[in-house]
């Protein structure tokens, strides 16, 4: 039964580490496309908040969790 758990564990921690990766990357495009717009455009500066916000909701779940990003 210990075994079950700790590969779910295991498979939720991946999904988890998939997700953050993902995030990321849809919060630097925001403040990349933000970056480069001349005019203020309200629904840009929203989309960014929203990526950002997702981002360090699932960054603090992965610190709770002790997850670390595996380099090659």
């Amino acid at each position: 039964m210990f075994g079950r758990n700790r590969k779910l564990k295991k498979e939720f921690d991946e999904r988890l580490l998939n997700l953050l990766l993902e995030t990321k990357s849809e919060w630097e495009r925001a403040r990349g496309i933000e970056k480069y717009v001349n005019e203020y455009d309200e629904e840009i500066l929203v989309q960014r908040k929203i990526a950002e916000s997702k981002y360090f909701h699932l960054f603090k779940e992965a610190k709770e969790r002790d997850l670390r990003v595996e380099q090659d």
